[in-house]
């Protein structure tokens, strides 16, 4: 029971993070501005005034999946508390091969998209994330 305790402080402090203001801030804007259409317009962003929060964002979402990875957190309680990291990584998913190969990083968002598609069903349930991520782009358009 003591390790299925110290899992629950990780993913609250988890939690807790994604609550600072920055990061409520990054997570926004991911959220709702945030719609690239290929690796080119990633790497954009990332020399652009928003680098700060794509960096947060993508490197929060590795890091906490880098502890389930390794065993620090239950995968499954994990994955009964969070869904933004199937968010992140099925917004990011169409242009990960080609902002790997600009980056020259084979390992960008790795632990996210381990993670994901570790998880049954994976194919079907980023498929629908993305799916709601064209529906709010469409909308943001308008």
């Amino acid at each position: 029971m003591a390790a299925k305790q110290e899992d629950a402080h990780l993913i609250l402090k988890l939690y807790d993070l994604r609550r600072e203001e920055v990061m409520r801030k990054a997570r926004n804007w991911f959220g709702r501005d945030f719609h690239p259409k290929s690796a080119e317009d990633i790497v954009a962003v990332l020399r652009g005034e928003h680098s700060a929060y794509l960096r947060m964002i993508t490197t929060y979402w590795e890091m906490a999946c880098a502890m389930v990875l390794h065993g620090a957190i239950d995968s499954a309680l994990f994955s009964d508390c969070n869904g933004e990291h199937i968010f992140v990584y099925a917004k990011m998913e169409p242009h990960l091969a080609k902002l790997r190969e600009l980056q020259k990083n084979p390992r960008t968002c790795a632990n996210l998209e381990k993670l994901v598609r570790a998880m049954p069903n994976s194919d079907a349930m980023v498929k629908a994330y993305q799916e709601r991520i064209a529906a709010m782009a469409a909308t943001a358009a308008r």
